[in-house]
C-alpha cells in the first residue's frame, strides 16, 4: 500500500474505536505510563491525544497527561508553528492549554523554543503505524519529521499507536526519517525495537 492509503485504512480503523473502547484504552495508557518512563529524565515531551488518537477520550478528558503530573514528572507539549520543527512549553493542568491549528488543543505558557525537545528524556510521537525497524507512519504534516532530529543523543523517541499499529511489513521510508526506538500500546505496553 501506499502512505495515502496506509492512513486512509488505519485512520477508518480508528474512527470506529466506541466511545467505551477509546476511554478502555486511554485509561490502560495512563496506567502503563510509569513502566514507559523507567530510568527517563524530565522533562518529558508527550502531546495532546484527540479524536480517534490513542490517549484521546471522548469527554476530552486528559488521563495520560494528568498522569505524568501526578508522578511529579515536568512535561512539554508541542506547539504547532506553521512548517517550522514544533515548539514546546509546559503542560501544568488542563487550565493551561488553548485552541491551537488543526483542531489541536496546546499549551498557552511561555514558549521554550524547538530546542527544548534536546534535553527531553522522552519524547512520545503520535503515529499510526511503526514497522519493526522504527520507521514510523504519522498522518503527512511533517511537524515530527522536522523536530525529531533536534532530540538529543540520549532522548527516547517512542511512538504511541493503536493496538494494530505495530505493523510486520515494512512501511514506505524517507531519507529524512527519524526511526523511534520503541512503539507504546494500550494493550501491550511498550514494545522496544531493534533499530
Amino acid at each position: 500500500m501506499t502512505k495515502p492509503e496506509l492512513r486512509r485504512s488505519l485512520l477508518a480503523a480508528r474512527r470506529s474505536r466506541s466511545g467505551e473502547a477509546r476511554r478502555d484504552d486511554a485509561a490502560a495508557l495512563a496506567a502503563g505510563l510509569p513502566t514507559v518512563l523507567e530510568g527517563v529524565d524530565d522533562p518529558i515531551c508527550l502531546f495532546v491525544a484527540v479524536g480517534g488518537e490513542p490517549g484521546a477520550t471522548p469527554d476530552g478528558a486528559l488521563p495520560v497527561l494528568d498522569a505524568a503530573r501526578a508522578l511529579g514528572r515536568r512535561v512539554l507539549l508541542p506547539v504547532t508553528v506553521g512548517d517550522a520543527p514544533l515548539d514546546w512549553a509546559e503542560f501544568t493542568d488542563a487550565d493551561s492549554l488553548g485552541p491551537g491549528p488543526h483542531g489541536l488543543l496546546e499549551p498557552t505558557g511561555p514558549r521554550l523554543g524547538p530546542g527544548a525537545v534536546a534535553d527531553a528524556g522522552l519524547v512520545v510521537v503520535p503515529a499510526l503505524a511503526v514497522d519493526h525497524r522504527g520507521v514510523r507512519l504519522g498522518r503527512g504534516g511533517g511537524h515530527y519529521d522536522r523536530t525529531l532530529p533536534l532530540a538529543g543523543p540520549a532522548t527516547r523517541l517512542v511512538a504511541l499507536v493503536g493496538d494494530d499499529g505495530l505493523v510486520t511489513d515494512p512501511l514506505p521510508a524517507e531519507p529524512h526519517d527519524v526511526p523511534v526506538h520503541a512503539v507504546w500500546r494500550p494493550s501491550s505496553g511498550v514494545t522496544w525495537l531493534s533499530r
